[in-house]
């Protein structure tokens, strides 16, 4: 309004051409004519009257058009358009042509989109977004926990509520969990999977660590057993962009709904093991899905067997079984790592690193995502799991040694030296564990002469030491050489009424020992 103030101050008062007043104001000269067009239609010149304000003066200048009736015509059912282009293949404009075929008087399709659009924004705002049938399921925890209180102690812990929707039925799934750890996370999803009968096209999570390692609004990385997850179902896992709940509004809703009309009311019951809960909590979950919403005028369950359900794939695959990935590097024993115990791959892969497919009965090895190799897995926290084919030549042929062929090579150092290295096996649960020292009281033969080795042998046999320590340490203090001090005579124990010998207790039978 200011420079059309100072256009008809100008051509009022100055007699400026109109050529110059567009120079000097800044604007276009068709501009300039048609205020001035505009101003003469109104009667106003130079001055303008007192206290005309700028909405004054644009009301008098662009008038709005002369209000025209429009003819009566039938109007379309808007809630029926909606859940109609929820359907895949399904446009506006086909609509549009559906709806003239009908209705042959009926609005043009610039209109028909215009109302649609007015409805739409009267309407509740999560009806605007368009979801194609069977396409997403939204998925996320609920804020809300719910207590389990131990009946034995009387302890008292919080468990996690898992809650997903569909995008265009907005049907609801809730369940509870023990935690938010990675396990719960695929076991919900996949309950989820079961509790639709049939499978979307997309899973749309939060940014929770359990499914999503780093969270990028661009490239988000994708948990490795969750990926896995979504291959074995045929789906596709698309994050939504962080800090923007509108890209999950289904699923914020859904959490909403649960925490009002399941978890709220649960409030103040106690629940003594996680099963009860979710019986709870099926049973309101029917009655949720059930329950007739405004803007549709269906049920979640109506609409989504109506819509979702036809548009979904079967579920014909069996359930995902849970498995943890983890990276880990070759030692070189050729083995990897998996809490506490060590697995072997094939030497050559020595100082690689690798990833781990840990499942409850298989331990898998990958390079490159081949598959290498697989274990039974061992819950034990120690040991090894050996395959000989993956031990070089030379190991293998060291383990091939028995508890026989050590007895048979200690033999050529003397009997003594065989003597020990029995008594060294004998006192193990499994000879092979004490393998490794009866080859360490051997090999002193490379130190020592065979002599001094039986020597020490034969005095570590006499005094009871079975050990390679102990016929070690006689080897470098030179006690092979000494005399052995003479074995002192066994003493005889008089017998008489108070000794009482193992006969005594045998034949008394009320003795309880």
């Amino acid at each position: 309004m200011r420079k059309i103030r100072e256009v008809l101050r100008l051509r009022h008062d100055l007699n400026v051409s109109a050529r110059e007043i567009a120079l000097s104001v800044g604007i276009a000269r068709s501009s300039v004519a048609e205020y001035s067009y505009r101003a003469d239609a109104a009667g106003l010149s130079w001055p303008l009257p007192e206290g005309i304000s700028d909405e004054d003066l644009e009301r008098l200048l662009f008038p709005p058009p002369p209000s025209v009736e429009e003819p009566s015509r039938p109007v379309p059912s808007w809630p029926k358009i909606q859940k109609d282009l929820s359907r895949k293949g399904v446009t506006l404009l086909l609509l549009w042509q559906e709806y003239k075929a009908a209705h042959p008087d009926g609005y043009g399709y610039s209109r028909f989109a215009s109302l649609y659009r007015e409805w739409q924004n009267k309407t509740d705002v999560r009806m605007r977004q368009h979801h194609k049938a069977g396409e997403k399921m939204f998925v996320d925890f609920v804020g809300l926990t719910m207590p389990i209180t131990d009946p034995s102690t009387g302890d008292v812990r919080q468990v996690q509520v898992f809650s997903s929707a569909m995008g265009a039925s907005q049907r609801i799934f809730a369940k509870a969990y023990e935690s938010q750890s990675l396990e719960n996370w695929l076991a919900a999803n996949a309950d989820a999977f079961e509790f639709y009968g049939a499978l979307p096209e997309v899973i749309v999570p939060d940014n929770l660590k359990s499914g999503i390692t780093s969270p990028d609004r661009f490239e988000p990385v994708i948990n490795q057993s969750f990926a896995e997850f979504a291959r074995h179902y045929g789906v596709a896992v698309i994050p939504a962009r962080p800090k923007k709940p509108r890209d999950k509004a289904k699923v914020e809703n859904a959490v909403q709904q649960v925490e009002r009309w399941i978890l709220a009311p649960l409030r103040d019951r106690a629940f003594f093991c996680i099963l009860e809960l979710n019986i709870e909590i099926a049973a309101r979950l029917e009655l949720l899905d059930s329950r007739v919403m405004r803007g549709p005028s269906s049920s979640r369950r109506e609409l989504f067997e109506e819509i979702d359900l036809p548009a979904m794939r079967v579920l014909d695959m069996p359930r995902y079984q849970f498995a943890v990935w983890k990276r880990a590097k070759v030692a070189p024993d050729y083995c990897v790592e998996f809490e506490g115990r060590r697995y072997s791959v094939p030497y050559t892969l020595v100082g690689k690193r690798v990833d781990l497919r840990v499942s409850l009965k298989v331990v898998e090895v990958f390079l490159d995502s081949t598959r290498i190799c697989g274990h039974p897995r061992c819950f034990s926290r120690r040991g090894f799991t050996i395959e000989p084919s993956h031990m070089p030549v030379a190991h293998r042929e060291h383990a091939e040694w028995t508890p026989e062929r050590i007895e048979n090579w200690a033999a050529q150092t003397g009997p003594s030296t065989r003597g020990l290295v029995s008594k060294m096996m004998a006192a193990n649960l499994h000879p092979q564990q004490a393998f490794r020292a009866c080859m360490g009281v051997i090999s002193l033969s490379r130190s020592y002469t065979a002599e001094r080795v039986e020597a020490a042998c034969t005095r570590a046999l006499r005094f009871g030491a079975h050990g390679y320590r102990n016929v070690k340490t006689i080897l470098e203090k030179g006690l092979d050489r000494e005399e052995a001090p003479p074995q002192l005579p066994l003493i005889e124990i008089e017998v008489h009424e108070n000794v009482r010998g193992a006969e005594y207790y045998k034949e008394d039978p009320s003795c309880d020992n």
